[in-house]
């Protein structure tokens, strides 16, 4: 007996549900990044190792997929590197490239690359899937799609703007209720001056980015154990229970800060994108977070993270700004901003409060039951008028019973169902029958098409 397949750990397959429902997010969010001015772009699956490698640190490095050589990719191991069996070392010369881990490092490259091509300041939007050999576990997969938009080549602060702008348009769109967290990291780094720890700014961060998770007392736990003196610890606690709206909280900082020119700019940073946002009408609210942390070694001003207030569930969309994407590949001093939102993360929501429009799943708007060959030739000249009107209709391939054609339309959650036989044709009439109350009527063609748009 043939052995059932199956697919690697950490990956999945979609059905036509739910590849329509993710469809639905990535069509969603792709309308608005093009509304705001975002050009697509794509990278290779697969990039050389050497730009990839070192860009994540050593964990990330070990969550890299590696690529074997073509043909006999034993042949440039030296023997007693085999015998040896270091893997570490035989790793490099095994494979020299790998599946992508993230879009940010292939956009870096990509920018460089063709910066003779661009125009800056470049504002570029990316839908693609990344791979990482991560363990598998709920809501943790080897293979994930990400939808970044980033813009680089500009310090404006209008990008800051727009962007918070764009993740409150999307989110509409989406129906889902959510918080958009903001904070600097300026204002951390000028934090860990004020308590008298400079040099523990990523411990200290890395620890009060989980308060909401563990609660005060363990988060001031790990501070004494990543060595901030119990002085230290004392003064950041009125900071980081900060109450009161984002003018007020801002106020308290420049009080507390006074001293430092690095945390001033942090908060005059903040202030100038809420100044923006001041005649906007958001949906959304925008919060000043001091406890939003957000990947420190990456991040160099503006940090953005967005949470579902329906559903307990991790951030769902986050970003940043960073002084120099491109350094890392030769092209000093180009700043950017960007955005990535979780699409696997929103399905979850969407799916929790069954949020999704019942047309996301659908393909098919009507179909044309089979009643035998003259039938057909009658359904078929219709279905192609309807696909010319950009209706999506078909007809039943075989001549089944009834009951197996109207079972495959409420399978397929096919709104409408036209039944044409030998009177319908004689009077050049359609039997419609709408699914979803179980009525039906004679409709002129027009009729059948007018009630089909009507539905959306």
């Amino acid at each position: 007996m043939a052995e059932k397949p199956s697919i690697p750990k950490g990956t999945r397959d979609f059905t036509p549900v739910e590849t329509a429902r993710r469809n639905y997010i990535f069509d969603t969010i792709r309308k608005r990044f093009q509304l705001y001015g975002y050009q697509p772009i794509e990278t290779p699956a697969m990039e050389n190792l050497s730009t990839l490698l070192g860009k994540y640190g050593e964990e990330g490095d070990k969550l890299l997929f590696r690529i074997l050589n073509s043909g006999d990719f034993l042949s440039k191991v030296p023997g007693d590197l085999l015998q040896a069996q270091d893997s570490a070392k035989a790793a490099g010369m095994l494979a020299e490239k790998g599946l992508r881990y993230d879009l940010t490092v292939p956009f870096a490259r990509f920018v460089v690359q063709h910066r003779n091509e661009l125009a800056f300041p470049f504002k570029r939007y990316q839908i693609q899937p990344v791979w990482r050999a991560d363990r598998p576990q709920k809501g943790r997969y080897r293979e994930f799609y990400q939808c970044d938009a980033d813009v680089v080549g500009s310090d404006s602060l209008i990008n800051e703007c727009e962007l918070l702008e764009l993740i409150d348009a999307v989110f509409t769109d989406l129906k889902l209720k959510v918080v958009i967290k903001i904070n600097n990291r300026k204002i951390l780094a000028a934090l860990a001056e004020y308590i008298g720890h400079p040099d523990k700014v990523t411990d200290i961060t890395v620890a009060i980015d989980k308060l909401d998770k563990i609660g005060r007392e363990a988060v001031n736990k790990e501070l004494l154990s990543k060595g901030i003196s119990n002085e230290g610890i004392e003064k950041l606690q009125p900071v980081l229970m900060l109450q009161g709206d984002n003018a007020s909280k801002l106020q308290s900082l420049r009080e507390v800060l006074a001293s430092s020119d690095t945390g001033l700019n942090g908060i005059a940073e903040i202030e100038k994108v809420l100044g923006y946002l001041s005649e906007s009408t958001l949906q959304s609210e925008v919060e000043l977070d001091l406890t939003l942390a957000r990947g420190l070694n990456y991040y160099t001003g503006a940090i953005i993270e967005v949470k579902a207030l329906e559903v307990t569930i991790g951030s769902i969309c986050g970003g940043g700004r960073y002084d120099d994407l491109t350094g890392i590949f030769g092209m000093k001093d180009v700043s950017g901003v960007g955005i990535s939102f979780g699409a696997d993360r929103i399905y979850d929501v969407l799916e929790q409060l069954n949020r999704f429009p019942e047309e996301a799943a659908r393909s098919t708007q009507v179909l044309f039951v089979n009643f035998g060959e003259k039938e057909e030739q009658h359904c078929l000249s219709l279905v192609r008028k309807l696909r010319a009107e950009g209706i999506a209709a078909e007809v039943y391939p075989d001549q089944a019973k009834l009951k197996k054609q109207f079972s495959y339309a409420n399978t397929r959650n096919i709104p409408f169902v036209a039944t044409i036989g030998e009177d319908e044709i004689a009077n050049n009439r359609i039997t419609l029958k709408t699914m979803t109350s179980g009525t039906q009527e004679s409709v002129s063609f027009l009729e059948l098409m007018s009630a089909i748009q009507k539905n959306g």
